[in-house]
């Protein structure tokens, strides 16, 4: 698909209407289709501030680029739907590329990559009537707690809220839960220091443990999480709740994932994906920037998996 983005830009800019229009004739589907798996691409980074793929620190900083390798993955077979910012999904109404597809809007994005507060992660994108208004069909939010960080306590009491209003809406609700610190200072407050999520076993069940229990109700809570460094203990990890789960996809070639190349990522995905209450993928940079470029034959590879 070749995109124009100055006709987005003038669309948007003499008929802003047309994004609701869009969104209203969209066909839509249910969240699990007929496989029951559920296969994601995540475009909700840069929000964040984290533009970065690899070696490339600006590889998501190009709008038309980005677009152009959602649309394509969007067009392979077994891809259920994406998960993004508004300005991004707009983006992709406006084109067309949504028609039947499960979308999921990402709904706190305070917690700049980098900054001093990121681990005060507000609720600066979609609302839950956000999603309910325009037709979307889930929400996401990210629960990073550093349990030094008295901070934290703002952040689990806004995400338990969130699940409250998202289950009002009956809207399913993705939580990315982490336990996190900081590296190299006496925590947050003091405004250094590298933020890293604790990927052992332990850190990956406590958090789980913490997010299945946020708000009045779970009937609408899903579990979006890591694999671990070493792969044969998420069946350990997964027993800790019998909420519905999708596997969190890293970027290939983070070392901090513990993984160097594709085949890595995808044997973590491959055992992992067998788990009883995990219900499919959530991925992104591994799928849109591929180190070979082969946008379509990851995601064909990752829909192979399931």
């Amino acid at each position: 698909m070749t995109i124009d983005p100055g006709a987005l830009a003038r669309t948007r800019a003499r008929h802003p209407e047309a994004i609701a229009e869009a969104a209203a004739r969209r066909p839509r589907r249910p969240l699990l289709g007929r496989s029951g798996r559920l296969l994601i691409v995540a475009a909700d980074h840069p929000a964040r501030g984290a533009l970065g793929v690899g070696r490339d620190p600006l590889a998501m900083a190009h709008r038309t680029d980005l677009l152009q390798r959602l649309c394509l993955a969007l067009s392979r077979p077994g891809v259920d739907g994406v998960l993004a910012t508004a300005d991004i999904l707009e983006d992709l109404l406006l084109l067309g590329a949504l028609d039947g597809k499960v979308v999921m809007g990402s709904m706190n994005r305070g917690g700049l990559a980098g900054a001093a507060f990121e681990l005060d992660d507000r609720f600066t994108g979609y609302r839950p009537q956000d999603l309910a208004r325009i037709g979307f069909d889930a929400g996401k939010l990210l629960l990073r707690v550093d349990h030094r960080d008295p901070g934290s306590l703002d952040t689990l009491h806004a995400a338990a809220r969130a699940v409250d209003a998202m289950a009002e809406h009956r809207l399913p609700v993705f939580v990315e839960p982490f336990l996190s610190r900081r590296e190299g200072d006496g925590g947050r407050r003091e405004g250094s220091g590298v933020l890293r999520n604790d990927l052992s076993p332990e850190a990956v069940i406590t958090s789980i443990a913490i997010a299945s229990g946020l708000g009045g109700t779970s009937a609408y809570t899903w579990l979006k999480v890591p694999v671990t460094r070493n792969p044969d203990d998420m069946a350990r990890v997964l027993e800790t709740s019998t909420l519905p789960a999708v596997l969190l996809g890293g970027d290939v070639g983070d070392d901090r994932n513990g993984a160097n190349d594709e085949d890595a990522v995808y044997e973590k995905w491959r055992g992992a994906l067998q788990l009883p209450t995990v219900q499919g993928l959530v991925a992104g940079r591994a799928l849109l920037y591929p180190p070979d470029g082969d946008v379509a034959g990851a995601v064909d590879t990752a829909v192979g998996l399931l």
